[in-house]
């Protein structure tokens, strides 16, 4: 049986475990040392990660964006130093799998807006999950793993 972590990078995103159809999900670890030590709790096991590729945010200050990057880092340099096989994979392909259209196709919806529709989403797959707006993508990141890294 395989583990499929889906990361879905930044302070205020989350990282999701789908072991068969359990699912465990939480908010970023706020700390690089945090973030190793959750992932190594499942690196002895059949894993995969998906990793959300994400580049700089329109309005995003630099600062941000370098505080961002700092965090990305970490999180490519523990899943390397846990031998963790890991897909990076862009937001736009990993919606699309979802068939949720995009925030332009909705009329260019607010972000507030596209992540209501997002957790609409992880909710519906996962009914008896807690679903939050920092686990949300986690979640369906995991479960595009799930669909397209896990085919026998």
């Amino acid at each position: 049986m395989r583990i499929v972590i889906g990361i879905d990078p930044g302070i205020n995103g989350g990282i999701c475990i789908i072991n068969n159809k359990n699912v465990m999900a939480k908010k970023m670890p706020e700390t690089p040392m945090e973030l190793y030590q959750f992932l190594k709790k499942f690196s002895n096991f059949d894993i995969i990660c998906v990793l959300e590729t994400v580049g700089g945010m329109p309005k995003q200050g630099g600062k941000s964006m370098f505080t961002f990057g700092k965090m990305y880092g970490h999180l490519e340099m523990a899943l390397l130093a846990l031998k963790i096989k890991t897909y990076p994979v862009t937001p736009q392909k990993w919606q699309k799998d979802f068939q949720l259209g995009t925030t332009k196709s909705g009329g260019n919806l607010t972000t507030t807006q596209w992540k209501k529709i997002l957790r609409s989403k992880a909710q519906q797959l996962f009914p008896s999950v807690k679903i939050t707006n920092s686990t949300s993508d986690a979640i369906l990141i995991a479960e595009y793993g799930v669909r397209n890294y896990l085919k026998d």
